[in-house]
């Protein structure tokens, strides 16, 4: 009979197999960083980042609780392992308008097993900016600097993360494949200019959940290049609600298809369910959007297929979008509408929306104009189920 003592050396060595990995950690205060408010701590986050991204089974960054002034700063891959980010502290950007005109504060590229958590905040000082933003109001606007960027990023997560006041938008997901987000939370006042939430091009099979996003903007936008996206348990307001595009900006652009927006609340935004496509526009497709078990609150424009988009007059009432809608569901959508029109699908003359299916459809209007009503132009589609307003299809 063989002894313990003789498997000792192998039983160690597999519960240490079992032992979860636990990656070598470079703290920020290691390398420099203060958190006083006052100094740029730049250099130190992108000397720990780059040991963390080195190391040769993955590093964590670590960032302890306290308050980071970081001016704009791009951590760069690839790297030779999983990086975990992980921001425990308040994260401030720049208020001095010398910065503010760059496209990013914060930037991760050519990452892969990228993780950014850790119920930390970023505060972007968005108050002292927006007034270089606002285009409808300055001739002179310039683009402002996005909160988070992630691009070419992919196999990752974000989580457990607060945005408040960004300049510009709060997180821009651009070339980025298979991310995950999540327990996202996203604060900017209702008047804050172009702070979209999340904002999504060229980028495939990402999924957004269980996040609450308030701001001046689109709450998720999607632009060409959108594919395979799943929203679930998102609730947005204010802001102008969900919407894919504006598409149809450029020739031989890519084609948005395979969006899914699901269980998910609008309340007091701008516009609830949205596709949005220039006029005119050259060819493209934009394909495959499922909207269903959706709560309006006091929304605006609940359901709205808008091929006429044209956000900054003069607008030229004749001109067709080339963009081609198909496959649309609406699909038990309720709750109540501020405008009398719940519904209005205004497609192109060129090419008319195929395929548009509207489902349980139960929006209320209670203000002066009368019962509510649906408009629908240029569709090929279908009703089913109960009708409020009176299906146009």
């Amino acid at each position: 009979m063989v002894s313990f003592i003789h498997w000792l050396p192998f039983l160690l060595i597999l519960a240490d197999a079992r032992r979860p990995h636990i990656p070598k950690t470079f703290n920020v205060m290691s390398y420099g960083a203060r958190p006083d408010r006052i100094t740029d701590n730049s250099r130190a986050f992108l000397r720990a980042w780059k040991d963390a991204c080195e190391h040769d089974s993955g590093g964590r960054v670590w960032i302890p609780r306290g308050e980071f002034k970081l001016d704009s700063v791009v951590f760069v891959g690839p790297c030779k392992g999983p990086v975990d980010f992980i921001i425990r502290g308040l994260l401030e950007a720049s208020s001095d308008p010398s910065k503010f005109f760059v496209d990013h504060w914060i930037s991760f590229k050519y990452v892969d097993q990228l993780v950014v958590r850790g119920g930390g905040y970023l505060l972007g000082n968005g108050r002292s900016a927006w007034r270089f933003n606002d285009c409808a109001t300055n001739s002179r606007c310039k683009p402002l600097p996005v909160t988070m960027r992630f691009d070419f990023v992919s196999n990752s997560k974000v989580n457990h993360i607060h945005s408040i006041d960004s300049k510009n938008a709060h997180f821009n997901l651009f070339a980025c494949h298979n991310m995950n987000m999540s327990h996202i939370r996203i604060l900017a006042p209702a008047t804050s200019p172009n702070t979209d939430g999340i904002h999504i091009g060229s980028s495939t099979k990402i999924k957004i959940t269980n996040s609450l996003i308030s701001t001046g903007d689109d709450c998720i936008s999607m632009i060409a290049g959108s594919k395979d996206i799943m929203v679930s348990e998102v609730h947005c307001g204010p802001g102008h609600g969900f919407s894919i595009g504006s598409l149809g900006g450029s020739h031989n652009e890519e084609h948005v298809n395979g969006i899914y927006i699901q269980n998910s609340t609008l309340r007091g935004t701008q516009n609830g369910l949205r596709i949005k496509t220039w006029a005119p526009s050259p060819p493209s497709l934009a394909s495959d959007f499922t909207f269903e078990d959706i709560i309006m609150e006091n929304v605006n424009n609940p359901i709205f297929i808008d091929q006429q988009y044209c956000p900054m007059p003069p607008c030229n009432g004749q001109a067709q979008s080339n963009v081609q809608i198909r496959n649309v569901t609406f699909r038990k959508v309720h709750g109540t509408s501020s405008s009398k029109i719940a519904v209005k699908i205004q497609c192109s003359k060129h090419v008319p929306c195929e395929g548009v299916n509207l489902v349980n459809i139960n929006l209320e209007y209670r203000g002066p104009e009368g019962p509510v009503s649906s408009s629908c132009l240029n569709v090929k589609g279908k009703s089913y189920g109960r009708q409020l307003p009176a299906g146009c299809l």
